[in-house]
């Protein structure tokens, strides 16, 4: 794979688990130089309509494309860190060289199911980087034939190890949503994924990033940004897929304390299509969208994760072969 990727986001919250791996397969016979799926326990909205096991779908993905496999999971609520490490170290093993793990605080509609305090932003943030650590310790320990153990703030591991671990442990990345998080990161010698944003937001995320990684003695790791698009044949067709199917990408405050996708749906009937305009390409026009991902690679990041929010899958696949990966080269 070259060092400027476009990966495929499987969204599993509108996709059946089977039209998942078909459009996942589709898209890596058409270009994409990987998969992203992201483990939610509901969808954001109810007309979504699925919420599938990320490690069961992304495992069948596998089975059928020849791309990266990189799953987003949040350890620390519904799964400890040594499941969640367990999960990826079997996924690297059946698909040696393919998988890469991202981590994530997390938010509230998926991890309270389990019934637990949900924490304000500050802690969330301490409990990844924590749960980052059990893995990797898990990762390198197991890698070595040893057994590891934690006992920390948030959360313990008894003495273990990973006894299904393949011979190079995942790359892991984590969410970054502000530059003090990006530069710990950089610091601790994990990569880094962002949301799509301002240019200058992103930048500096970017910046901190690399100060951080060169302050703890690390060549900066991988830096991918997840960049949501609509497309459609027409204009009209695109801003009304956004509507529809991601309001979300138009609400102007964060989401991550919503427990509920029915409370999520009202709150996004305030969204306009200029709120989506706003935050997303939205356009029928491939050029567009072209821009827009070449854009992301000059600020610096080597991996794309590119969501196209509507439904339908196959003819975006299509577009994205046709008219806009020859415009990225």
């Amino acid at each position: 794979m070259s060092s400027r990727e476009v990966h495929f986001v499987a969204a599993l919250e509108q996709h059946a688990p089977a039209d998942a791996v078909r459009v996942a397969a589709a898209a890596d016979a058409s270009g994409f130089a990987g998969t992203v799926v992201f483990d939610r326990f509901q969808p954001w909205l109810p007309q979504q309509g699925q919420a599938s096991f990320a490690w069961t779908i992304i495992g069948a993905i596998g089975q059928q494309t020849a791309g990266a496999l990189t799953v987003s999971a949040v350890p620390g609520y519904r799964q400890h860190p040594a499941s969640v490490a367990q999960a990826s170290a079997t996924l690297a093993a059946l698909h040696p060289g393919r998988h890469r793990l991202l981590l994530s605080a997390g938010d509230a509609i998926d991890e309270h199911v389990a019934g637990g305090y949900w924490p304000e932003a500050h802690e969330r943030a301490a409990r990844l980087f924590e749960s980052a650590e059990i893995v990797r310790k898990l990762f390198t320990g197991s890698v070595k034939g040893s057994d590891v153990r934690h006992a920390g703030a948030h959360h313990r591991l008894e003495t273990s190890r990973l006894w299904t671990m393949p011979a190079k442990p995942p790359g892991v990345q984590l969410w970054a949503g502000g530059p003090m998080s990006a530069r710990r990161a950089g610091r601790e010698g994990y990569g880094i994924v962002v949301q799509a944003a301002a240019p200058e937001r992103m930048q500096a995320l970017l910046r901190a990033f690399r100060d951080g990684a060169r302050e703890g003695g690390h060549a900066p790791g991988r830096a991918s940004v997840h960049a949501q698009l609509s497309w459609a044949p027409t204009d009209d067709e695109a801003i009304a897929n956004a509507l529809r199917d991601w309001p979300m990408a138009g609400l102007r405050f964060p989401r991550g304390d919503i427990r509920s996708p029915f409370d999520v749906a009202q709150l996004a009937r305030a969204v306009m299509p200029d709120d989506l305009r706003e935050r997303i390409p939205v356009s029928a026009d491939p050029a567009v969208h072209a821009a827009h991902l070449r854009a992301l690679f000059a600020l610096g990041f080597d991996t794309v994760h590119a969501q196209n929010v509507g439904r339908e899958q196959d003819a975006w696949i299509e577009t994205y072969a046709r008219e806009i990966a020859p415009d990225l080269e």
